[in-house]
């Protein structure tokens, strides 16, 4: 890697928790894609001397950008620029432009309020918002707040920055235009062109793609080449690798010893998430669901996409008995005799599915999250699964699932995504 960045993420709110940080994800994978090291993503509160500190700290460890998100809004505590500013050693300035694009901006957004006079507060905030270092590239506004773009000092000593919103739709409306500021863009033309490549496995354990990757070390030439890292997600592991052009060879064959190893469990070699699969496949097809422990969460995936509606219809969730009974046609001698908790109840309860909603293809569950209710012959985290299709007989399955209740219910979802994506099979 050439080009190093860093990330700030500024914000008591985000600090505290009361508000879940996803600019830093979010801008570390942009860059990432880009050929650019991420070494550091941070959060501070609003305090000047706390973000000074931040900053400070990525330019000693000698990175080529820094990337701020928050702290560009029209009030007390929005100090980002004003810290930056003054780290840098450069004067702010008024940019009348600037203060007028924002006041125009405000100005459309209040049009629809009964009141929308000028006041001192207002414009203040407004003025506020259209201050700009000396030398630095203002970048236009995608909410009433613009970003800014600094060069690196003089010295040497301090990176570019890149002064981006707070509001996520924002700062993502905002990056291309940023990418394009000069500042950053003289940074960005030394970085790498790097290569990211994702393997995506369900039922593969962490210690036996390690195993491989020993393997892959000791027989690929140019292994050390390649930047791998995994992640294991609701039973799902992530293997991302990304390398510069001339370790292509080595990559090719650690995905063919991959395949050789674990073609079984890989559903995915090009990034594909087995949602994107489930919604590829189920074209010209009409899906429902009958959940249980899930409680809709199955069907609340499905929707998650746009577009859905060419394929869910609906949903049941049918977490007392009766209303697996009286909606999904189960039989109460059914549910007695073998519990609710059952390959033969989670069968019919697809069954009432589909003909109930009029589709080819139904999903169900029906398990124990816990914490109570598990049994010794079905402890918490025994979950059944059942599959309906007009053209094959019913499919079923149980699974031990482990860790508390959110985790059942999370892993019961994947589960059911990757039984669906094998009953549907290849997309035509």
């Amino acid at each position: 890697m050439t080009v190093r960045a860093g990330v700030v993420v500024t914000g008591t709110e985000v600090l505290a928790g009361r508000v879940t940080d996803s600019n830093g994800p979010w801008v570390a994978q942009r860059l990432l894609e880009m050929g650019v090291d991420v070494a550091h993503i941070t959060i501070c509160g609003d305090r000047p001397e706390d973000l000074t500190a931040q900053l400070q700290f990525l330019a000693d460890q000698r990175v080529d950008l820094i990337v701020t998100t928050g702290g560009l809004g029209p009030t007390a505590d929005d100090l980002t620029v004003e810290t930056v500013a003054a780290l840098y050693g450069r004067e702010l300035h008024l940019d009348d432009e600037l203060e007028q694009r924002i006041h125009t901006i405000v100005q459309r957004w209040r049009s629809r309020l009964s009141s929308a006079t000028d006041s001192e507060p207002l414009l203040a905030g407004i003025r506020k918002q259209a201050m700009v270092p000396h030398g630095a590239y203002s970048i236009p506004p995608t909410g009433t707040a613009p970003g800014v773009a600094i060069p690196a000092g003089d010295s040497g000593t301090l990176p570019a920055v890149l002064i981006l919103p707070g509001p996520p739709r924002e700062l993502q409306a905002m990056w291309p235009e940023a990418l394009n500021s000069a500042p950053v863009a003289e940074v960005l033309v030394r970085r790498a062109q790097i290569r990211q490549n994702t393997i995506r496995a369900y039922g593969l354990s962490e210690a036996d793609l390690a195993a491989t990757l020993r393997t892959a070390e000791r027989q690929i030439t140019g292994f050390g080449n390649l930047e791998i890292t995994t992640c294991l997600q609701l039973g799902e592991l992530e293997m991302v690798t990304r390398y510069a052009e001339h370790a292509a060879t080595a990559y090719a064959e650690l995905a063919g010893l991959i395949d050789i190893q674990h073609g079984a469990q890989v559903f995915s070699i090009d990034g594909s998430t087995i949602d994107d699969i489930v919604a590829n496949r189920l074209a010209g097809h009409r899906i429902a669901t009958a959940e249980s422990c899930t409680g809709g969460m199955i069907a609340a995936r499905l929707t998650d996409r746009a577009g859905s509606s060419a394929y869910v219809i609906g949903a049941v969730v049918s977490y007392a008995n009766e209303a697996k009974t009286g909606l999904l046609d189960v039989p109460a001698e059914m549910i007695e005799e073998y519990g609710a908790v059952s390959e033969e109840v989670a069968a019919q309860m697809a069954e009432g599915a589909r003909s109930r909603l009029g589709v080819d293809i139904a999903v169900s569950t029906s398990g124990v999250a816990g914490p109570g209710g598990g049994t010794d012959l079905k402890p918490v985290g025994t979950v059944c699964f059942a599959i309906a299709s007009a053209d094959r007989p019913s499919m079923t399955r149980t699974l031990r699932l482990p860790g508390d209740r959110a985790s059942v219910r999370a892993l019961s979802t994947t589960a059911a995504m990757h039984m669906l994506a094998d009953a549907l099979g290849p997309a035509n």
